[in-house]
């Protein structure tokens, strides 16, 4: 009756084995680190910099714990802060010859210490949020309306481009603020226009008046239209923050949507405030230019005579000189999209390009009049310039066209993120910022250890006190409830943040409760005369669809919480629903498995340690209890 198969324990077993595993990395604290990434959008990190960084550091004779790639950034770990600040210094040294213009950053960090049998198995401590670790917090307001100002130029002259198509005449476009206004010198072209606006541009709106001898018709960007540009102007905005961040080497930075029209971004760790805000306010430009195909040209291009006047010298990925036109034909401002692909003809990796009405004129009388030559794509950065690439124009370009060539299926992905999240949608500010110490930062963990730690104390030795031996069982189902929920958040690599930690001391007492309603029903079937196996069985059976009820409707809330909170809300409730999950397993199955490891194998059970039961009162009204030595 109360007897576990083998299956059962291994079961519990292997669970245990595997929390054990997965929550020793946080135990072993941090190292301090120093970590290499891009300080360019076109130079990669790999294997070679590896090697680069040991041999800087072997040469400044300076020895590392450990040295390894994680696919965007090289790390190396060292026993203490000295040995960190001299390596910095050396690494840099190597890699930046020129200061002024770096193709790396190297900053500080920690590292965890766990060995590397654990990290093998992929085994890593939880990320402590901002309130744990220090750093810094950001609020930027994005200028939404000089989104939308952006989509009306580009929609004046994608417009101006049909009518010109449509051999449809006005007497003027003109763009004001976010309207565009059309005027006309008869009713005919007037409604020949709002029928091209109504088939070809979807997202604006038309309303029309007479204006003196002429008619005047304005287009202004539909509500709808408006949300949904400003929607993806946020959204891109995010995902070139998040690009600029990773070379801050930030783990788990936090960029999330507040509001319409702000963007929170928290970066762990990170105390120098103004090398964030530079990363933050970067802007990146793209230009598109014509290689410089004359005889002075490629001698400057070969390193065998000067660069001629009205050109300039930019270097491509792998170094080489390329030697391009100053006149810009356009700019990432008239690029709309660039997606990676495979090119029908011959299977190779190529990156499609979308360009505006605008662009997509001037590409085509440019390509027209400058076939079998070069365009070089430049990215500048910090004042600098760096040829993408420099294909060869095959044919007539236009609105959409294609670069492709001896590139890979990585470096096409590369290059169209390159391309497409080069630059913010729209400009952003400031308005919010806020350091957070790593001395707070530690005294946040020390309060919330403590408080996890003393109310694990408190509840175990209650449980004991007024249970007995079935509260040491319900202690040792909540010590391991604890290390699951460690465990469990450690393989995801989740975050803990304050809430966090309050969300576990919640799950001490929530999970106790479930322990609580088994041991009074066996108290109950004791009371009512029956055996202890009897009473141990009936206990857990009958007990469980209360724990059950009670833990789904508590999980309801926890998702909740988890679907439209955000921030330390969503931390909290990401805690709490692993919380109830593994609460569910410790304080029934393996609480289970302890009893009845412990009492199964007595086939004549005469009495259980479950502290007072009290009989029903006899004839005489006076209770009678009944200790649990002698409880049948």
């Amino acid at each position: 009756m109360n007897r576990y198969p083998v299956w059962k324990y291994v079961i519990i077993a292997v669970a245990l084995l595997i929390a054990i595993v997965y929550t020793l990395p946080n135990f072993f604290g941090e190292a301090p680190a120093v970590q290499v990434s891009s300080g360019k959008s076109i130079v990669k990190i790999d294997s070679t910099t590896v090697t680069r960084v040991e041999q800087a550091l072997k040469d400044a004779g300076i020895a590392a714990d450990a040295v390894a790639f994680d696919g965007n950034s090289v790390k190396a770990r060292f026993d203490d802060t000295d040995t960190q600040l001299k390596a910095r210094d050396a690494i840099q040294k190597a890699l930046i010859p020129d200061p002024s213009d770096p193709s790396y950053i190297v900053a500080l960090n920690l590292l965890s210490r766990s060995p590397a049998w654990l990290t093998s198995l992929h085994a890593a401590p939880m990320y402590l949020g901002l309130d744990l670790r220090g750093g810094v917090h950001f609020m930027l307001q994005v200028d939404m309306q000089a989104a939308l100002t952006k989509k009306a130029e580009s929609l004046a002259g994608d417009l101006r481009l049909s009518l010109r198509e449509k051999n449809i005449r006005h007497a003027g476009i003109n763009r004001n603020g976010q309207s565009i206004e059309v005027r006309f010198r008869d009713t005919q072209t007037l409604t020949a226009t709002k029928n091209l606006i109504q088939d070809q541009f979807p997202d604006l709106q038309t309303t029309d008046a007479p204006d003196g001898v002429e008619y005047k018709m304005v287009a202004t960007i539909k509500p709808e239209a408006a949300r949904r540009i400003q929607d993806q102007a946020l959204k891109q905005n995010m995902v070139t923050l998040h690009n600029r961040i990773n070379e801050l080497g930030v783990a788990e930075p936090v960029i999330q949507q507040q509001g319409l029209d702000r963007i929170v971004v928290q970066l762990p760790g990170v105390q120098d405030t103004a090398k964030a805000k530079d990363i933050l306010g970067r802007t990146a430009t793209l230009e598109m230019r014509l290689v410089d195909e004359s005889s002075e040209g490629r001698a400057a291009e070969n390193n065998t005579g000067p660069v001629p006047f009205g050109s300039e010298r930019f270097l491509e990925r792998d170094g080489r000189p390329v030697i391009v036109k100053k006149q810009v034909i356009i700019t990432g401002e008239n690029l709309t999209d660039a997606q990676p692909g495979f090119d029908s003809q011959n299977q190779q990796p190529k990156v499609d390009l979308t360009v505006d009405a605008k662009g997509g004129r001037i590409m085509r009388d440019t390509s027209r009049e400058n076939l079998k030559k070069r365009m070089a794509i430049l990215l500048f950065e910090k004042g600098k310039g760096e040829v993408l690439t420099a294909p060869v124009i095959q044919g007539e370009l236009g609105n959409r066209f294609q670069i492709s060539g001896t590139m890979s299926v990585s470096e096409a992905n590369d290059l169209a993120l390159l391309l497409r999240a080069g630059s913010l949608a729209a400009p952003m500010e400031i308005i919010e910022e806020r350091t957070i110490g790593p001395t707070l930062g530690a005294d946040n963990i020390s309060k919330g250890f403590h408080s996890v730690a003393w109310g694990f104390v408190v509840i175990v030795a209650f449980m004991g006190a007024y249970y007995m031996l079935f509260g040491l069982f319900s202690g040792i189902a909540l010590a391991v409830n604890l290390l699951l929920l460690v465990a469990v958040l450690s393989m995801l690599q989740a975050t803990l943040t304050l809430p966090g930690m309050a969300a576990m001391a919640l799950a001490l007492g929530m999970a106790i409760d479930s322990n609580v309603l088994i041991n009074e029903r066996i108290r109950e079937e004791l009371r009512s005369g029956a055996s202890p196996q009897a009473a141990i069985h009936a206990g857990y059976e009958r007990a469980w669809a209360t724990i059950l009820d009670s833990n789904i409707s508590t999980l309801i809330a926890g998702l909740a919480l988890l679907a439209f909170g955000s921030g330390p809300v969503r931390g909290f409730a990401v805690v709490h629903c692993i919380g109830i999950l593994t609460s569910m397993f410790s304080a029934v199955f393996l609480s289970r498995g302890l009893v009845n490891f412990w009492y199964g194998r007595q086939k004549k059970l005469k009495s259980v340690s479950i502290g007072t039961v009290w009989r029903p009162a006899p004839a005489n009204g006076l209770p009678e209890p009944k200790k649990s030595a002698s409880a049948k």
